[in-house]
């Protein structure tokens, strides 16, 4: 995997352990890890840090899908000039796949649309297709229901109305895939791997190399570059620190 791109000296970082100091101003540039909980949005996080600070200028470094958990980075003003160098890092994960029923997403935000047997697969069938298919650099192609555009409409809206469209393939590269648990139906893999990997689409690919279909049913964004979910903010916390008086008014 590519070298980590190295953030500048002045990126300053806020987590559960360094709270900004009273008076700082966001304006002039910082950044917030966060452990966005499931069934939030990214931006609705973007939309919380933009009250808790006062400031518009604020970006993500990298979608979580809703379902999703674990470590979104939030720049801040001048700092957003900055996300792509947040996202160009490695990202960690652990997911849990499933086997036997897959879905038109490839995790649990749409109904299971297809099942198949998977009293098939063995313990020493995963390792063997992870070592052969996942290590290394592998070929993608991204699911329907993702954010990436044709023709300047994101696939997902067509993707909500029945159509399809051809997808170019998407090198990335995976650092590590391994095994954490074989519990049929369910797979736990702990993965690392480069910006832009869909992990929905490794668990919707490996039933199908496997000899039967999967999904993702649960995904946790461990760590984004040296970003850790251990030092994340979770939000009512960050609520706390950014508003102890509680004059925005927001509560979860």
């Amino acid at each position: 995997m590519n070298q980590e791109p190295k953030l500048p000296v002045q990126t300053v970082l806020f987590d559960k352990n360094n709270h900004p100091p009273d008076g700082f101003d966001y304006s002039s540039g910082c950044a917030f890890i966060v452990n966005k909980p499931s069934h939030w949005t990214s931006f609705r996080v973007v939309g919380l840090i933009r009250k808790l600070t006062g400031i518009k200028k604020v970006g993500h470094a990298g979608t979580l899908d809703p379902l999703a958990t674990g470590v979104l980075i939030l720049c801040v003003g001048k700092a957003t000039k900055q996300i792509d160098l947040f996202m160009a890092s490695k990202k960690s994960y652990i997911t849990t796949i499933t086997l036997g029923s897959t879905t038109p997403s490839y995790d649990s935000e749409t109904e299971i649309s297809e099942t198949a047997p998977f009293d098939h697969v063995t313990v020493d069938a995963v390792k063997k297709l992870i070592q052969k298919e996942f290590i290394g650099p592998i070929e993608q192609i991204p699911p329907m229901y993702s954010a990436v555009k044709h023709k300047g409409t994101p696939l997902y809206k067509m993707a909500r109305v029945g159509k399809t469209i051809e997808r170019k393939v998407r090198f990335v590269e995976i650092e590590k895939c391994e095994l954490l648990k074989f519990d049929p139906p369910d797979i736990k893999l702990d993965i690392t791997c480069s910006k832009g990997t869909y992990i929905r689409t490794i668990a919707y690919d490996l039933g199908i190399k496997l000899g039967t279909v999967s999904y993702m049913t649960a995904l946790e964004r461990t760590a984004s570059g040296d970003y850790t979910v251990d030092q994340a903010f979770d939000i009512s916390t960050l609520i706390k620190v950014l508003d102890p008086n509680g004059k925005s008014g927001i509560s979860i």
